[in-house]
């Protein structure tokens, strides 16, 4: 069987770009479009920045990340040796974006997608009153609170984790529903949905308490009314080292102190 045919794609920080620079010397790469796999070095942003990319393209290509970032928790180890071979044990995981559908108070409607989270801010000092409904039905009449979020699996240790929400395995067909400062109800931490909910916003009193919303780091301000659904038509790959693929650093940050 052939080798796979690589592109790779470097952030444009020193580290990453000396790690690209050790692989040129190694490895023969091609453009995307004539890849079979995407090597991208950087750190978990810049794999985000990657994806994102990728949603334009008519036949998105697996990525392999590499972290040469900050955090890199969606990243393997950097390493120039044995590359070919590492991409041939990876272990591939399927993500499908989540697409928000923005209604502004003016009337204009946004659409982006969000392979994270999709995320509800307050714009101002005053507090957000958000409306909540789940496939039609209305489940919070009102959330008092400085925003709300919908996350991935993928984006389960982003945003929604620094604000209290739960991680979820890669393979869950669920998302996590994430209040931000609830005020009231107070005690409310949020809700696992299935995948295939459709969930809307509407955000009351709009003019008075204004509201943003933003598809990963797509901000679109002043909205009135926003819905949040699983994209299933697109189909994006991440891929793994058998040892360090993402659903067992999962596991383990549940068990991080």
């Amino acid at each position: 069987m052939a080798d796979p045919r690589l592109a790779l794609l470097v952030s444009e920080s020193d580290i990453a770009e000396a790690a690209g620079q050790s692989l040129r010397e190694r490895y023969a790469f091609v453009p995307v479009a004539d890849a079979d796999v995407v090597i991208a070095l950087g750190g978990d942003g810049f794999l985000l920045h990657t994806l994102h990319e990728a949603l334009l393209a008519s036949n998105p290509k697996p990525v392999f990340g590499m972290n040469r970032g900050t955090v890199g928790f969606m990243m393997n180890e950097f390493d120039d040796q044995d590359l070919v071979a590492r991409i041939a044990s990876a272990r591939t995981f399927d993500l499908h974006p989540l697409l928000m559908t923005a209604e502004t108070v003016g009337g204009e409607i946004v659409t982006s997608p969000a392979i994270n989270e999709v995320s509800l801010l307050r714009e101002t000092r005053q507090a957000a009153k958000i409306e909540i409904a789940i496939d039609g039905k209305v489940r919070m009449e009102e959330l008092i609170c400085d925003g709300v979020l919908v996350a991935t699996p993928a984006g389960s240790t982003a945003y929604n984790l620094s604000a209290n929400g739960p991680i979820l395995p890669l393979q869950a067909d669920l998302l996590a529903l994430t209040p931000l400062s609830p005020f009231r109800p107070r005690r409310w931490r949020g809700a696992l949905l299935p995948q295939a909910s459709v969930i809307e916003f509407r955000i009351r009193e709009a003019r008075k308490r204004p509201v943003s919303a933003v598809a990963d780091q797509r901000e679109v301000r002043d909205v009135d009314v926003v819905r949040v659904v699983t994209d299933k038509s697109i189909r994006l790959q991440l891929m793994f080292d058998p040892g360090y693929a993402l659903d067992d650093r999962i596991v383990a940050e549940q068990f991080s102190v």
